[in-house]
């Protein structure tokens, strides 16, 4: 991970994007939140800095998060930015959904601190 790196977690609860902000910072993850897909897509337009990586919810309201995944997909300007989904959707055809939407990896909660890491891994963003 380079220095600086920056992160967003999307989700409609705050215990969750505590959580994961807790996670990600202590990793090194420099970290701002969003409640939803809509809040989240103004963040990630307004932030001076890229963000390198967004964690999202998929059942949220106003936007959800697999509507952000599509709508972040459809924007070149993001096209280096990895999604990854951190849901409580467990079937196997709503993962398959999201990876074809565009998103880059997909965890179910509830998840542990070594799951993140091991999927940022397999993302190359840590070592």
């Amino acid at each position: 991970m380079q220095q600086g790196s920056k992160a967003m977690v999307v989700d409609d609860s705050r215990a969750i994007r505590m959580i994961l902000t807790r996670t990600l910072t202590a990793m090194g993850w420099q970290v701002c939140e969003a409640a939803n897909g809509k809040e989240a897509i103004t963040v990630l337009e307004s932030s001076p800095e890229a963000i390198n990586l967004v964690l999202v919810d998929w059942n949220m309201p106003e936007m959800n998060g697999l509507e952000f995944v599509r709508r972040v997909r459809h924007d070149n300007r993001y096209d280096n930015t990895k999604l990854m989904m951190v849901t409580t959707e467990t079937q196997v055809e709503q993962m398959v959904t999201a990876l074809e939407a565009g998103a880059n990896e997909y965890v179910m909660k509830p998840f542990t601190k070594d799951v993140i890491e091991d999927k940022l891994r397999i993302l190359g963003l840590v070592q």
